[in-house]
């Protein structure tokens, strides 16, 4: 097999060393965005809606609820701290696609793709709008993407997506003048359908307005149940918490990468450990040094991809490659800090920027992402249509699950809707297999992907076939 760039011009270990000598394990944005507090629900009450689960899915599906009925009355039940998990911890990458990238959707949605694109597109600038009309302070910048080419036999890939008119290819000069690296081989730049975010200024500020509106939110209230024996469709269901019951008339679940409420939902989706890293704020001769003006989110094209992006203050974040499925299909707090991939990272980083050398990384974090075998969400509803539920974004849905949303809250009206009439709703996900075979499956399939980087991007036999079974992963 051959090598990557991130082999190739490997930095020297004490460059790594020094970046990381200080580094502290919390997530940069939620420390920057200290969340308001919301009382732990203690009697039993009742509502028109109640959603579970206060990341983006949740506080969208409650904010749009009550935009759609001023009147109903919704409540939000989260059991730790709202945006605490993902939407808190994500790159901040807003992206317009619903279907985790063209080549996904369209082996996925053929018949509806270019549909999806559009709706995507209507997704993203729809956000925007919303963004302008409640004042939501979230560092939101519409700067569009580059997607970048590290090894030569990307930069066809590159070359064919182009469009000429909102895709534009930049072949290596190009490219350097917009973000200065010598591992960047050639460019797409994506002009609108990119933007990013403050991830925790975003679920602050959606809280906040969801408040504003008259929504009833609770912190430290999981659901430890839902129940609906005994209850009539008009009756709606009943959520169990530790300190108290709600009947609600319709319950929309956006639990994500937590275990689902619902057992057909059991296994749709593994957690899969994202890993990031937060530089310090680079000084004006740094941000010279690299360029990027353009302030656009960048990601590398292989399957192990990196993505990277400037804060408001100009920190660079640096996250991924690392995708790390631990056996059992856990979430917890012990596997957010993994020092050989902190390591990786941080070496991938002065491999891209050797010009950065000396600066230091001031926060190291990681997440866990609610993956699906099809790698883009899934929807439904279950009860007799007294529940739905949005799930599987597997990483990109700081915009989709504002999608995610409006489709739950479809389907609870009852009403036919174009998008609930989507294949791309209608259908599910193939479940993973339960242990040891998910374990073994997820990462003998994380290996194949390795090889194929390493390998001028070849697919082998395994990959084909996951790819010939629906289960392949092409983004």
């Amino acid at each position: 097999m051959g090598t990557t760039v991130f082999e190739r011009m490997r930095p020297d270990p004490s460059v790594v060393n020094h970046a990381l000598a200080a580094t502290r394990q919390s997530p940069f944005w939620i420390e920057d965005a200290p969340a308001d507090s919301y009382a732990v629900l203690t009697a039993d009450t009742h509502c028109d809606l109640a959603v579970v689960g206060g990341g983006y899915s949740g506080l969208w599906t409650a904010l749009l609820a009550k935009r759609r009925n001023p009147s109903a009355r919704v409540m939000l039940l989260e059991a730790r701290r709202i945006g605490w998990a993902a939407s808190g911890r994500n790159g901040g990458f807003c992206e317009s696609s619903l279907t985790h990238g063209d080549e996904n959707g369209l082996s996925r949605f053929p018949d509806e793709f270019e549909r999806l694109q559009e709706l995507g597109q209507a997704n993203l600038d729809d956000i925007e709008r919303t963004i302008g009309e409640l004042g939501l302070d979230c560092d939101f910048e519409r700067n569009g993407a580059i997607d970048i080419a590290t090894e030569p036999y990307q930069v066809d890939w590159l070359r064919e997506a182009a469009n000429g008119v909102d895709a534009l290819f930049l072949d290596t000069d190009a490219v350097r003048a917009q973000v200065n690296s010598p591992t960047f081989e050639a460019g797409l730049f994506r002009i609108r359908d990119s933007a990013l975010i403050h991830p925790a200024k975003l679920t602050r500020a959606l809280a906040g307005a969801c408040a504003e509106l008259g929504v009833e939110l609770h912190e430290h209230t999981p659901v430890t149940r839902l129940d609906t024996a005994g209850l009539s469709v008009a009756d709606g269901a009943e959520l169990r918490t530790p300190r108290a019951t709600v009947r609600a008339r319709k319950v929309a679940l956006a639990t994500n990468v937590f275990p689902s409420l619902l057992k057909r939902n059991r296994f749709a989706t593994v957690p899969v450990y994202d890993y990031v890293l937060m530089t310090e704020p680079l000084t004006d001769s740094q941000l010279a040094s690299i360029g990027w003006k353009g302030r656009q989110g960048l990601g590398d094209s292989a399957n192990q991809f990196h993505y990277y992006r400037l804060s408001r203050d100009n920190r660079i974040l640096w996250g991924g490659y690392d995708a790390i499925y631990h056996y059992g299909g856990r979430v917890r707090d012990e596997y957010e800090d993994r020092p050989r991939t902190f390591r990786r990272l941080a070496s991938h980083f002065f491999t891209t920027f050797p010009q950065l050398e000396g600066i230091r990384f001031t926060h190291k974090w990681a997440g866990a992402i609610d993956t699906c075998s099809r790698f883009c969400a899934f929807f439904g509803s279950a009860r007799d249509g007294r529940v739905a539920y949005a799930a599987g974004f597997t990483g990109l849905g700081v915009a989709s699950t504002h999608f995610g949303a409006q489709v739950m809250l479809d389907l609870l009206e009852g009403s036919p809707t174009e998008r609930t009439e989507l294949a791309m709703v209608k259908s599910r996900p193939l479940p993973f297999p339960p242990e040891p075979a998910a374990s073994i499956g997820i990462n003998l399939t994380r290996r194949a992907l390795d090889r194929a980087d390493h390998d001028g991007g070849r697919r082998n036999l395994y990959l084909k076939t996951l790819d010939a079974v629906g289960l392949g992963f092409d983004s």
